[in-house]
């Protein structure tokens, strides 16, 4: 691919999405933009890149960064986090929103549904919750991959990737090959279309967030600006997940690790007076 092409496309990303696609990740280029152009009925990549240039249409630009911004997911991803969600969170929601019985947990591109699905069966499966008032809202800015995350339907290969056993045969339900999760888990998630970009301040506040695996497509300014809105909504003395490979180091003073607990984020005032794990 030209020079100028990549441009084209790493441009769009970066102003629609704020992803950042760097030179030696332009082969994905051609496996992610291929289907997208014989669909839009260019016969190269290079001949979209030209329609790109001029008054593009807006479907067009909506499958480029729905196809780009597709990213890896699986149930019970990292397994840590989940049981520092177990662990940790459930029993400090359980003393500090006793009153009110209510928690509202954001997962931001939550993709196909895995994370708010794992973390809804964590919930039901504790059980301390039980009667409260439980919202989770799964966002992305791909609405075709929100759409499969709403049917709950997946392949044997999918729920096989770090699902217990135990939990599929209790929340799923097998139909010829696939596997379909149960009302009383598809019912607790929220879906909706949300872009990282945009003000936060519609989807409320949230007492926790996981913003996992996201912030590694960012650059610098970009990671900065995502991480002070998602403090705008988060509770004082709530709680954020970041992934494995992220940090907000040299990034942002608005959070601070939690002590003892990797991956998870406090608003820097509450730092001090973060739950440590038994």
């Amino acid at each position: 691919m030209r020079i100028e092409d990549f441009d084209v496309y790493k441009d769009l990303l970066m102003e629609k999405s704020g992803l950042v696609l760097t030179p030696d990740k332009s082969y994905l280029l051609d496996s992610r933009l291929t289907p997208v152009a014989k669909k839009w009925g260019f016969e190269t990549l290079d001949k979209m890149s030209a329609a790109l240039r001029g008054v593009a249409d807006p479907g067009l630009i909506k499958d480029i960064i729905e196809a780009m911004t597709t990213n890896e997911t699986s149930f019970f991803r990292d397994t840590r986090p989940f049981d520092t969600f177990r662990d940790v969170m459930i029993p400090h929601i359980i003393k500090t929103r006793g009153a009110q019985r209510k928690v509202r947990i954001w997962c931001a591109a939550a993709s196909s549904g895995q994370e708010p699905y794992s973390l809804a069966m964590v919930i039901k499966e504790h059980g301390g919750l039980n009667g409260w008032n439980i919202e989770i809202v799964g966002t992305d800015i791909s609405t075709d991959i929100l759409d499969t995350a709403k049917e709950g339907i997946y392949s044997q290969f999918e729920v096989q990737r770090g699902m217990p056993i135990t939990m599929l045969m209790k929340y799923f339900e097998q139909v010829d090959e696939k596997w379909h999760i149960k009302p009383e888990i598809k019912n607790m998630i929220q879906y909706r279309y949300f872009n990282l970009l945009d003000s936060m301040t519609g989807l409320g506040r949230f007492d926790i967030v996981f913003c996992r695996n996201v912030l590694i497509y960012f650059d610098r300014e970009t990671k900065g600006k995502v991480l002070g809105k998602i403090k705008a909504q988060l509770a004082p003395d709530g709680y954020l997940f970041l992934g494995g490979a992220e940090t907000v180091i040299g990034i942002t003073d608005e959070f601070q690790a939690a002590p003892d607990l990797r991956g998870v984020y406090l608003p820097t005032t509450q730092a001090a007076a973060a739950p440590k794990t038994a």
